[in-house]
């Protein structure tokens, strides 16, 4: 690729809530681009992940396809492990305090994180490191020196602060200590590139640039990618909302629930999680517009496309044939009963209504025997929202609509 097509391949899926400020990361890329092939050298590129739970889905790896693009181009990519930022808890997109996790449970949850990013990132080309590494050699006076570049008033206009603000709810010193030492994290590998979610923005634009700057170091390139919306195509995917589409589930199972996905959501999941070219979307996009490709038909090609990613092409093809039995070749029976859904009501709820279980205990325990599926996914919460409408299997012979 030349630099031109490096850039629009590495700003695919960006998405700063700024058209100027994007267009100024698009150039500094390019010019960093340039400079680096002048001096011969890869670019220093990283993303940071505190390790607060030990599952990722797929929502969590957007960041480390975009890590994977930069590896491909034959950059230097560091998966930062955040053993210390983790001790505080980001509240970049919280608005409440993060639980304080203590250092065994953060060094626990590491331990599972690299395996499962290397279903993304090349193996060979991913240097691994703690960002405890040097965050914890930071003295009282360092921190204060560090502190000495912000105002309080850039914290507290962040919108979940000044919304905890305005509510006379809370807001923790130790909060702000956060943005102060993930900056740190760029300056002391000296970054290129950082890559995060729109989250991430106040720590990549801000203090990271800002701290890079006043230790003498050019300022990095912020890669700011969108978020990944859940299977609703709405919300952002969250295990607290029951959208998620884990990277551990199984090929069939993945396939599924990427099948789920509206139509309305597959521009953002091609750009975000395949590895297809901005050309190859455009081309699908066009297809779709003209009516010369059915949306089903490419919605089949992105699910295979994503889960052969996390798995293999093997695989990949087996779910898409497996989808292919349960929904199109009538696996699935034409006449079943219905069930009205009603706001509010779990998955827990729906199988008691519809009487497919006696007891709420009964139903938890299908549910863990994953013998409990939507549309062809597995259902792994049973306290969780229903998801959406669709027929809900229960066992292998029970099916009811639900609308």
């Amino acid at each position: 690729m030349n630099i031109e097509e490096q850039v629009e391949l590495l700003m695919q899926g960006a998405d700063y809530g700024d058209v100027e400020l994007q267009n100024a990361m698009a150039k500094e890329l390019r010019e960093r681009l340039l400079l680096a092939q002048k001096e011969n050298r890869p670019l220093r590129v990283y993303c940071g992940y505190d390790p607060t739970s030990t599952d990722l889905h797929l929502g969590h790896t957007i960041s480390m396809r975009k890590l994977r693009q930069f590896q491909d181009l034959g950059h230097d990519v560091t998966f930062l492990i955040g053993s210390y930022t983790a001790l505080v808890g980001d509240p970049s997109d919280k608005n409440k305090a993060r639980p304080v996790l203590t250092e065994e449970k953060v060094a626990e949850n590491a331990k599972t994180y690299a395996e499962q990013a290397f279903r993304v990132l090349d193996r060979e080309k991913t240097k691994i490191r703690y960002n405890g590494e040097w965050l914890s050699r930071l003295t009282l006076v360092d921190l204060i020196r560090l502190g000495q570049n912000f105002t309080v008033q850039q914290f507290l206009a962040r919108e979940n602060f000044s919304k905890r603000l305005d509510k006379g709810e809370p807001i923790y010193l130790h909060e702000t200590f956060y943005a102060l030492m993930q900056g740190y994290d760029a300056a002391a590998m000296e970054t290129d590139v950082q890559v995060g979610g729109s989250d991430q923005l106040f720590n990549i634009i801000v203090a990271g640039r800002k701290l890079q700057e006043a230790l003498g170091q050019r300022p990095l390139v912020g890669i700011i990618t969108g978020i990944l919306p859940g299977t609703d195509g709405v919300q952002r995917m969250s295990k607290s909302t029951g959208n998620i589409v884990p990277i551990n589930t199984g090929a069939d199972d993945m396939f599924g629930k990427l099948m789920s996905v509206p139509d309305s959501a597959m521009g953002i999941y091609m750009r975000l999680v395949t590895r297809w070219s901005p050309q190859e979307i455009a081309k699908i996009e066009s297809d779709l517009a003209a009516g010369s490709l059915h949306p089903r038909d490419a919605k089949m090609n992105m699910a295979e496309e994503i889960v052969s990613i996390f798995y293999n092409a093997e695989e990949a093809q087996s779910g898409r044939e497996h989808f292919v039995r349960m929904f199109q070749q009538k696996e699935v029976p034409d006449e079943m009963p219905e069930f009205a859904l009603q706001d509010g009501q779990t998955v827990l709820d729906v199988i008691l209504g519809a009487k497919f279980a006696e007891s709420k205990s009964k139903a938890r325990s299908l549910i863990e025997q994953k013998g409990v599926r939507l549309d062809g996914e597995v259902l792994e919460r049973g306290d969780a929202p229903f998801p959406h409408p669709g027929v809900l299997q229960v066992g292998k012979r029970r099916f009811v609509r639900v609308k």
